[in-house]
């Protein structure tokens, strides 16, 4: 019976049918087969959603679309520019340094894409920049978003670890910031190969003055971290001051945010939200099929089966899931394989919160691979280039992204030393 639930699933996903449907319609065919009652879905539906972490997921989308629309986009980009426009390549450095920036408003990759790579895919490609490598670079550094707090995935991870969201948060901090920087090294190198143009140095006084334009927005991650950490209020009021202080910023200190657009700013993100809601309602449907068919115990048992050395296990479970990623969208492999596979992580004496992070790290790099990663698909959209062409100027990227991947899994302290400062 699971070989129904899986093959009707890949089916569907291979159908171009989107993943929460196909989780859906793969479960209600096993129901169907299997002869249980079809109460059970709205059961286990509403057992996946029936978390009060959960409702801090509409808070920070809503406070990034929030910022985004008061113009916070053009102000990071400008202070990122002013950084590092005079640098061979700067503004691939500074589409880099955006989507640093920007990951700790939205918290989502595709968001990053959408909009920092709007702006600056068009802007790269006028000053000489390829296309391929002009959407590469953008696809690549959005995958910075999930990492960096706050982030959806983490979100998500601590829900089903019942891990603390301020740990997860800051351990992915130093994880995200070295991607970022390292996603530089191969922008840096490229540019200088191909030649491509460099800015004017700015004065310290236009960078100071482009960076106090910029703070507000940047101001929005420490309120957040500082009041979860501090113990002054919870992931999901977190959430809602996030979206009280973006709108403030928007209207009173931006003064950019139209008061006309916030209905269609509030639509927007309840889609946004029912999507990924609804993604997890059917995933979690779909673990508790996987459960009661004991696939979490022969997927432990079979990678136990090879090695029970540490480090092969890590190995083989970082390669599950870079092959997973490739085809399934991040939050639904998170609800369907983290139960998995955390078990077999304990058993090789690995924390659960650099679990999550090297779970997340590892599924966010599928975002920009095929066939379904959408960060590459709108990126090259943007650029008007083929997908191939952008997947081959990724390679370099990718190897960056990879190597950071094997740091997270293999030196613990990169993503435990801050959570352990606030033990």
């Amino acid at each position: 019976m699971a070989a129904i639930l899986f093959f009707s699933f890949i089916i569907l996903i291979f159908l171009g049918v989107p993943v929460a449907f196909s989780l859906g319609l793969s479960s209600l065919f096993y129901l169907i087969l299997a002869d249980i009652p079809l109460s059970i879905i709205p059961q286990k539906m509403f057992g996946g959603l029936n978390s009060f972490v959960l409702l801090c997921i509409p808070g920070f989308i809503l406070a990034g679309n929030l910022m985004n629309a008061g113009g916070i986009t053009d102000r990071i980009i400008q202070f990122a520019n002013n950084c590092f426009g005079h640098i061979r390549g700067g503004l691939g450095l500074a589409n880099v340094g955006s989507s640093m920036g920007f990951a700790g408003i939205s918290g989502t990759a595709l968001a990053d894409t959408a909009s920092i790579g709007a702006i600056l895919i068009p802007a790269m490609k006028k000053e000489g920049y390829g296309a391929g490598f002009s959407a590469a670079v953008t696809a690549s550094s959005s995958t910075v978003g999930p990492i960096i707090p706050p982030s959806l995935p983490m979100i998500i991870v601590g829900t089903l670890a019942s891990v603390s969201i301020g740990d997860l948060f800051l351990a992915g901090a130093l994880p995200g910031i070295l991607l970022g920087l390292g996603l530089m090294i191969p922008t840096y190198i490229i540019s200088v190969k191909r030649n491509y143009p460099k800015g004017e140095r700015k004065s310290l006084k236009e960078i100071w003055k482009s960076f106090t334009g910029a703070f507000w927005a940047l101001f929005m991650t420490v309120i957040i971290m500082y009041g979860i950490l501090g113990g002054y209020f919870t992931p999901t009021e977190a959430s809602v001051i996030a979206v009280l202080y973006a709108f403030v910023i928007g209207i009173f200190v931006y003064k950019e945010l139209p008061i006309k657009k916030i209905p269609e700013i509030m639509l927007s993100s309840m889609t946004g939200t029912a999507s990924i809601m609804l993604l997890v309602g059917f995933a979690n449907l779909f673990g508790w099929i996987m459960v009661s068919e004991q696939i979490p115990q022969m997927v432990a048992d079979a990678i136990l089966g090879i090695s029970s050395n540490p480090i092969v296990v890590i190995l083989l479970i970082n390669l599950l899931l870079l092959f997973v990623g490739t085809f399934m969208e991040t939050i639904a492999a998170l609800v369907i394989l983290f139960p998995v596979l955390l078990p077999v992580a304990a058993s090789i004496g690995m924390d659960p919160v650099q679990f999550g992070v090297m779970m997340v790290l590892n599924l966010v790099i599928g975002l920009v691979t095929p066939p379904v990663g959408v960060c590459l698909f709108v990126a090259s959209q943007i650029g008007k280039i083929s997908i191939g062409k952008t997947a081959k100027e990724l390679l370099p990227f990718l190897g960056v992204s990879l190597a950071v991947l094997m740091l997270v899994a293999f030196v613990p302290q990169i993503s435990l030393f801050l959570p352990s400062l606030f033990e």
